[in-house]
């Protein structure tokens, strides 16, 4: 019996997928369990595996397109089973995506403002297609990614083969045999002064959009911010450092503290549920990792029970495997509170937004050199600012105060993190 091969949802917020590759092609033979094709999420690339053995009779959704959760993409069944009446309802919701395609199109015509060029101005240059896509991030499938960083090739220099100029297995070991050779980078295209373009939302911003408008609407925010006296977590990371192999940043110590804050209020670590809260009694904490095209915030769990050196451990492997599209969905849900660091950009302080269902987030700042006063002297310091957003439904001002009076005390006392 015919099998159909529906888009899978692959994490909490991901609405439609992309399919990056097909690995198999029409009329192969097909085992339960084998990788068939690559998908895009909005939050990773992911491999999609056979639901049942047989031969793929057809590709439904080619390489590059967009398809909805649990829309049909492909059908496996026997080499001469009828697969008609499958085919029928594919050609039907073919032509139905084709139609709402053109409409949409006609509505972007319909609102597209008047150009220079109609207003007697000279006319609008067009940009020459290169390989980098349009969101500006370096489109490459997640075997191309691995081959890629296995040989420490730069795939900003990789003239990519696959659909839209995405570097693909075949592109790398081209570069590895000798056949292809690696760029310093890609062309970028002229801006041209005056003009202006429409560019298509990514997987990953569309899903920030919607979020990030949903927090801001639903969950009434306000926000408390504290100064920090660094010097001690200064120190205190400089001996770890000096006295170990172990690398450990400021980011591994606020999540310790965090934690241990955390468990001492957990309405700050908790959801609204409407008629009702919860509260949990472990840190989750995610961490907000910046890509060209958006944000994601791989979750470092129980940080109330682990070591420093095992949070530095753990947070580096997720970001690196965040950064090659490699994050599986269990990695990235699940957290009960967020750490939004900007400090590395010399960001004084900012305000962040809720990650829904979380109740706070605490946004980091840069640690600067300012002037303080000490026993009634002036002199130089380094100070760090936090700010915690967090959801009035459930936290009151004086406890979010409290949370902050605690993940302070630590932060300048770090050697109670140990213990």
């Amino acid at each position: 019996m015919a099998t159909k091969i529906q888009m899978p949802k692959l994490s909490d917020t991901m609405e439609e997928g992309v399919i990056l590759k097909w690995l198999k092609k029409e009329g192969d033979t097909v085992k339960q369990g084998e990788t068939i094709a690559e998908i895009e999420s909005d939050k990773a690339d992911m491999e999609l595996e056979a639901y049942d053995s047989g031969v793929l009779r057809k590709i439904v959704v080619p390489e590059g397109g967009k398809a909805s959760i649990g829309a049909l993409i492909a059908i496996i069944g026997e080499a001469d089973e009828d697969i008609s009446s499958l085919t029928d309802e594919t050609a039907g919701t073919e032509k139905k995506a084709k139609v709402e395609d053109k409409k949409k199109e006609e509505s972007r015509e319909e609102k597209k403002p008047e150009t220079r060029e109609s207003l007697a101005q000279p006319a609008v240059v067009e940009k020459p297609r290169v390989a980098e896509p349009e969101d500006g991030r370096i489109k490459a499938s997640p075997l191309a990614r691995r081959l890629a960083s296995e040989h420490t090739i730069n795939l900003a220099g990789v003239p990519g083969s696959g659909p839209q100029g995405r570097v693909i297995k075949r592109d790398i070991e081209g570069v590895l045999s000798g056949k292809i050779s690696v760029g310093v980078g890609r062309p970028t295209a002229k801006i041209v002064p005056g003009t202006s373009e429409e560019l298509p939302l990514s997987a990953i911003r569309k899903t920030i959009a919607k979020r990030m408008t949903e927090s801001k609407q639903q969950a009434p925010h306000f926000y408390v911010t504290v100064a920090i006296n660094m010097e001690p977590a200064m120190a205190f990371r400089e001996q770890i450092n000096t006295a170990t192999d172990l690398r450990i940043s400021f980011t591994d110590i606020i999540l310790k503290a965090s934690a241990a804050a955390l468990m001492r209020h957990p309405n700050v670590n908790g959801s609204y549920l409407g008629d009702s809260m919860r509260v949990h009694n472990y840190a989750h904490i995610g961490v907000a990792v910046a890509l060209d095209d958006g944000l994601v915030t791989p979750v470092v769990r129980n940080c109330e029970q682990k070591r420093i050196d095992q949070i530095n451990a753990e947070l580096g492997d997720l970001v690196e495997r965040v950064r090659s599209r490699k994050l599986k969905p269990e990695e990235y849900q699940g957290s009960t509170f967020t750490v939004s660091n900007l400090g590395m950009f010399d960001v004084e302080d900012f305000v962040a937004i809720i990650n829904p269902p979380e109740a706070a987030i605490l946004a980091v700042g840069s640690i600067r050199e300012e002037p303080v006063v000490r026993h009634g002297q002036i002199t130089i310091g380094h100070i760090m600012r936090v700010t915690l957003s967090c959801d009035h439904r459930i936290i009151d001002g004086a406890v979010a105060a409290r949370f902050l009076q605690d993940f302070k005390k630590f932060m300048e006392n770090p050697a109670a993190l140990t213990l």
